[in-house]
């Protein structure tokens, strides 16, 4: 090999592992909680274990929910409409609204951080109930419609008991499924009691 030649190979050699140094360090720093809690924040806690006690859910299954669903931008609207931090449909809202009596609802209050949580920690409770707090089963009742879900169950395409990720139908559903639960997990190791 002429000179040249293994100059710019000690040069692209040194580069190459230069970079997977620097890599490996943030890779490492990474895995440290206090950089992990930048990537899995917590915003509006107070809030969310505020409606998660009263309602009977899990405040990191909340959390889970809303870093998936809006990234925690409260003015979040989907191209579907759903909107704020949990991502409801008004239509869902306005249901919600009607069950916990609350008159004064609007559109507009789905924005609200407040609301849109209380709303949505709401409707992770109600469908706790109907799918006997299976985790899985209400996250995709989240995502899929809890219609879709039933309907999923009674034609025998998911068995409640042994419910597989693999086998929900909607690949969107599947997926938003698989980011929750890995949120999820991520808020109990750095969240959790």
């Amino acid at each position: 090999m002429d000179k040249k030649k293994w100059k710019r190979w000690l040069i692209s050699r040194k580069t190459i592992v230069f970079l997977l140094a620097i890599l490996t360090a943030v890779f490492c720093i990474l895995q440290i909680p206090a950089f992990e809690k930048i990537i899995y924040p917590y915003p509006h806690r107070d809030i969310i274990e505020k409606y998660a006690l009263q309602y009977g859910v899990d405040p990191l299954l909340v959390v889970a929910v809303i870093r998936e669903e809006s990234k925690f931008l409260p003015q979040s609207e989907s191209h579907k409409g759903a909107k704020g931090l949990m991502q409801l449909m008004p239509s869902t809202a306005q249901s919600i609204s009607q069950s916990i009596g609350d008159k004064t609802y609007s559109d507009n209050d789905l924005l609200s951080p407040e609301k849109n949580i209380q709303y949505g920690t709401w409707y992770l409770a109600s469908l706790r109930k109907v799918f006997s707090d299976n985790t899985m089963l209400v996250i995709a009742a989240y995502n899929g419609g809890r219609g879709h879900v039933q309907e999923w169950i009674k034609t025998g395409q998911i068995d409640p008991k042994n419910i597989r990720q693999q086998d929900i139908p909607f690949k969107e559903t599947r997926d938003y499924v698989d980011r929750v639960l890995k949120s999820y997990q991520k808020y109990i190791t750095l969240y959790g009691k």
